[in-house]
């Protein structure tokens, strides 16, 4: 689906953008990069600026009109930074991914068109346009970089690409000990953990060695419920253990755990 989405950069003046707008591209799962008439290009800024999307910019494809770039295309949508005179189909940027994404999805080609940084498509070139896309930035401080425009859209692009198939658009945050969190405690770690808690009580004072009850028989079943995983046991027995320390007057840590 993506394969079929390109993106379209008109007239675009400074080669340092076309590479900003690359890796923006590629961030998105996007790869196609058409170039209209480009005034600098290729160029070592461009390069630098992808930082990594450098084979968005060898596949290039390099035209001299804007006819050209849309060969093929069966959904054309140009963006626009402002009112114009005769009234035009608008989508909002989300819109404009979803849109895209449907008509991939049908087979057809898609084509997001982004004009020159002083003064971006011209009437003309809008009016090729099936529709106009405006992103609603800050009014008063509107203007966005090539490249910044190119992300918002890819983004969009692919947050409705996740959607159509399937897939996630977020992805919890993975714990560093990760392996830990997601393994079992053994029943030989949990024998270490309650006698190490034991212990632990009964120097706090909580439990009374001679009257135990049934406190440590509650605890295991407590725990026993919990599925304690390995790296909870680890937090359960660094507890105790600065437990120890501060009852024995060590030095221990203080304020919040970082765990």
């Amino acid at each position: 689906m993506l394969d079929k989405i390109r993106v379209v950069l008109v007239g675009t003046s400074h080669p340092g953008n076309i590479g900003g707008a690359a890796r923006a591209m590629k961030n998105m799962g996007l790869s196609r990069l058409v170039l209209v008439a480009p005034e600098d290009f290729p160029s070592g800024d461009a390069v630098a600026r992808a930082s990594g999307a450098t084979d968005v910019l060898d596949a290039a494809q390099v035209v001299d009109t804007l006819e050209e770039a849309l060969v093929g295309c069966t959904l054309v949508v140009g963006t626009s930074a402002r009112d114009r005179r005769i009234p035009w189909p608008l989508l909002d940027p989300r819109e404009c991914g979803v849109t895209s994404c449907e008509q991939a999805a049908a087979g057809g080609e898609v084509a997001l068109v982004f004009g020159r940084e002083y003064a971006g498509l011209t009437n003309e070139e809008l009016q090729r346009c099936q529709y106009h896309v405006h992103i609603p930035s800050n009014p008063e401080f509107s203007s966005l970089n090539l490249a910044a425009a190119v992300q918002v859209l890819a983004y969009e692009v692919r947050m409705a690409w996740l959607t159509a198939s399937s897939l996630p658009t977020k992805v919890e945050k993975l714990e560093t000990t990760a392996m830990l969190n997601s393994q079992a405690a053994t029943a030989d770690e949990l024998e270490s953990f309650y006698g190490h808690l034991r212990r632990v009580l009964v120097m706090i004072g909580f439990l009374d060695p001679q009257k135990p009850r049934h406190l440590m028989t509650r605890l295991r079943r407590l725990y026993g419920r919990s599925a304690v995983s390995k790296l909870e046991m680890n937090i359960l027995r660094g507890i105790l253990t600065e437990t120890e320390k501060a009852v024995r007057g060590e030095p221990h840590k203080q304020g919040k755990s970082d765990v």
